[in-house]
């Protein structure tokens, strides 16, 4: 009994009423004025070019998002939670919906106005008769002769009221969000929206994954060796590692952040493939011997696969840290023609990674994916190689 009676309970019950009632205002008091039932007929077909404008779409969406779902009638909506559209219409698929949406709306709104007020009527008119006082007609002139048990009949009317404010609301609601919901081009454009915001999402944690991953590694790596050290003058160095690291690192989290905060917001600049000398820097002090050879025109190669090839060259690095420590590590990078290649060798480490597993691996395949690439990673011989080979056209 309860569960019948929450929907009494809730503002969007009666808003959704007064949504219907709206509709049918104007064409009332007009036929009210001048006592002519064309008047609705008149009223329908007004509804027709109306509902060919564009905005009109906004103007429905806005009502409907109001008063049928209680949820704010903003206007960034795209047919999200409510699936009610508030932007205009893009179509004559979307101006046709609209007009039926009208249509509709006006037919239902004449139907549920005449059923509550004659429901209403028929109420006060049984409360009255079983008073004993002169009835008016209506539901108690088909009992014939007021009796006081038509009192027992309200609750049946008011039950049969109550249904008809509900059913009606909720009639309206699912019609709204089939007419006025998105139409399958603006489904398309959302979808597609929402694939490039997970994409950047994805992009952002792999920023995030490679460049905090590497500076951790780095700091671990040499407080550790700083304290085996048990030197001054070496823990000196290790600490300015440690700050340069760190102090880029927090660079690239104010910068993540930033893009985090406001999507609008550029991603600024990010390092490239001609500051790779900041990475085997670091990676040289904190223990490991790198052997770097660089060759071709890397100022020339294309921002997006500069900047990508930084990373996937950082996250590289990072592992030889993480896995196999401060050994000795072959770096090559080159650019051949129409092709960036990237070769990062060391030892092989006693507990190598799963290439089929790791975020880290995962993120240099997917960069390399990206870019329309390949990237490789596994034992090769006594090594652990990473190869990748990213288009610069």
């Amino acid at each position: 009994m309860v569960g019948l009676l929450r929907p009494f309970g809730r503002a969007v019950t009666y808003t959704r009423l007064l949504h219907l009632f709206v509709a049918v205002v104007w064409p009332a008091v007009l036929q009210f004025v001048t006592d002519a039932w064309w008047i609705w007929a008149v009223a329908a077909a007004a509804l027709v070019p109306a509902g060919l404008v564009p905005a009109m779409r906004t103007v429905e969406g806005l009502q409907a998002r109001l008063l049928l779902t209680g949820h704010p009638p903003d206007r960034g909506g795209d047919g999200g939670e409510d699936g009610i559209v508030v932007a205009p219409s893009s179509s004559w698929e979307d101006r046709g919906r609209l007009v039926l949406w009208l249509e509709t709306r006006l037919l239902l709104g004449c139907a549920a106005s005449l059923l509550v007020a004659q429901l209403l009527y028929a109420v006060v008119d049984l409360v009255v008769a079983a008073a004993g006082d002169r009835p008016g007609g209506g539901a108690v002139g088909l009992l014939g002769p007021p009796q006081a048990w038509h009192i027992a009949l309200a609750p049946v009317l008011l039950a049969t009221l109550a249904a008809a404010v509900w059913g009606s609301g909720t009639l309206i609601t699912a019609l709204a969000v089939r007419l006025l919901g998105p139409s399958p081009a603006e489904r398309l454009a959302a979808l597609e929206e929402r694939t490039e915001q997970l994409l950047e999402r994805t992009r952002i944690a792999r920023e995030l994954h490679d460049s905090i991953g590497h500076a951790l590694t780095v700091a671990v790596l040499q407080a550790g060796a700083a304290r085996a050290a048990d030197d001054p003058a070496f823990t000196r160095r290790a600490l300015d590692a440690v700050e340069e690291t760190g102090r880029a690192a927090l660079e690239d989290l104010e910068r993540v952040l930033g893009v985090l905060r406001e999507s609008g917001k550029p991603a600024g600049s990010r390092p490239t493939l001609t500051d790779a000398d900041r990475l085997l820097e670091s990676a040289r002090a904190s223990g490991a011997e790198v052997d770097a050879d660089l060759t071709g025109p890397l100022e020339g190669v294309p921002g997006p696969v500069s900047r990508e090839g930084y990373r996937i060259l950082q996250e590289s690095l990072t592992n030889v840290l993480r896995h196999a420590g401060p050994v000795p590590a072959r770096v090559r990078v080159s650019v051949e023609g129409a092709t960036l290649r990237l070769d990062v060798r060391n030892p092989l480490p006693a507990d190598p990674p799963d290439p089929a597993r790791g975020s880290g691996l995962r993120g240099i395949r997917e960069r390399a994916a990206l870019l329309g690439g390949r990237a490789s990673a596994g034992p090769v011989g006594d090594d652990w190689q990473v190869h990748v080979e990213l288009p610069v056209r």
